[in-house]
C-alpha cells in the first residue's frame, strides 16, 4: 500500500474514533503535563481539540510525508503557537514536545483494532503516523528553541541598557556610572545611550564614572575612548571619574594616551570640573 492509502485509511480512523482518542489523549496530557493551575488544564484542554481537528483535516490530504506541505500549514500555526506560549511559560522543550508524541499511544491501540489480522498493513499504517508524529513533535521543538533564543536576545539587551543609564546631573551635565566590564557589544549601548542623552538635553559634559568598572585592559580603554570620540562630535566633552591608583597604574603600564581627557578620582570631584566649566559655582552657606 502507498502513503497515500494509508493516509486515507488512517483519516477515516481518526474521523470516526476522534472522540474517544481525544479523551484518552488528553487524560495522558493531564497525568504528564498539567500543573496545578486550573488555568493551564483549560489551556491544555483547548490545545488537545484543536490540534486533533486541525491533524485530522490535514490527513485527509493523503500527505503524511511532507509537513511543510500547504495542507500541513494550519496544524504549523497552531503548534507555532502552541510552542511559543509554552516557552514564554516556562515549559521545557520535552514537556512540548510530548504533546504531540502522546498522541502515538491512542493512535497506535485503534490502529491495532482497526487493522486487526492485517500485520503488514497495520506496521505500515503505524510507521506512517509515528514518523508524522515525530516530525512535528521536532517542529514544536524547533519552534520553541526559536522563541527561547528570542526572550534570551531581548532580554540580554534589556540588561544592556539597565545597566548603562545616563543621568542628568544639573543643567548640561550629564553622568554614565559604569559597572562590570566593557565589551564591544556594551559599548556600543553606552554611545548609543550617550548620544541619544545628549541630543535630548543637549548637555554639554558627559562624566563617564568607572568606579565600578573592576579592570582597566587596552580593549577598556579603546572602548572609553571611542565613547568620548563620539561624544565630542555631538559637540560634548568628557570627563573620567573613579581612577583608582590601580587603574592609574594600569593605564600607565598600558601606555594609553589619556593627556587630552580630564580624570578625576572621583565622581563628585569630576562633578566640580563640570559645574565650573559650565558657568556654575557652588558657594558654602556655613
Amino acid at each position: 500500500m502507498t502513503t497515500a492509502d494509508f493516509a486515507n485509511q488512517i483519516s477515516a480512523l481518526l474521523q470516526q474514533e476522534q472522540a474517544s482518542i481525544g479523551a484518552e489523549w488528553l487524560g495522558h496530557l493531564e497525568e504528564t503535563l498539567v500543573r496545578s493551575s486550573t488555568a493551564s488544564l483549560e489551556q491544555l484542554r483547548k490545545h488537545a481539540q484543536q490540534f486533533l481537528a486541525t491533524f485530522t483535516n490535514a490527513t485527509r490530504s493523503g500527505d503524511l510525508d511532507n509537513i511543510d506541505h500547504c495542507s500541513w500549514e494550519e496544524v504549523r500555526v497552531l503548534l507555532t503557537e502552541i510552542s511559543s506560549s509554552r516557552a514564554k511559560a516556562g515549559s521545557t522543550p520535552a514537556e512540548t514536545a510530548t504533546f504531540v508524541f502522546s498522541l502515538k499511544q491512542p493512535l497506535f491501540a485503534r490502529l491495532s483494532r482497526f487493522f486487526e489480522g492485517e500485520p503488514k498493513t497495520l506496521a505500515g499504517a503505524s510507521w506512517a503516523v509515528s514518523t508524522l508524529l515525530d516530525k512535528l513533535g521536532l517542529f514544536t521543538i524547533e519552534v520553541f528553541q526559536k522563541t527561547k533564543d528570542q526572550i534570551i536576545a531581548r532580554q540580554e539587551q534589556d540588561l544592556l541598557e539597565l545597566s548603562t543609564p545616563v543621568v542628568k546631573l544639573w543643567h548640561g551635565i550629564l553622568a554614565l556610572p559604569l559597572i562590570g566590564t566593557l565589551d564591544s557589544a556594551r559599548t556600543q549601548v553606552v554611545m548609543e545611550n550617550v548620544l541619544q542623552k545628549i541630543v535630548e538635553t543637549g548637555a554639554s559634559i558627559a562624566i563617564i564614572d568607572i568606579t565600578g568598572v573592576p579592570t582597566v585592559d587596552t580593549l577598556v580603554a579603546q572602548h572609553l575612548m571611542k565613547t568620548i570620540a563620539a561624544a565630542r562630535l555631538m559637540g560634548a566633552d568628557c570627563i573620567i571619574s573613579g581612577i583608582r591608583p590601580q587603574i592609574a597604574q594600569t593605564i600607565v603600564h598600558l601606555g594609553v594616551n589619556l593627556e587630552d581627557v580630564t580624570t578625576k578620582a572621583n565622581l563628585a570631584d569630576a562633578f566640580v570640573i563640570a559645574l565650573e566649566r559650565t558657568g556654575t559655582s557652588i558657594i558654602n552657606k556655613d
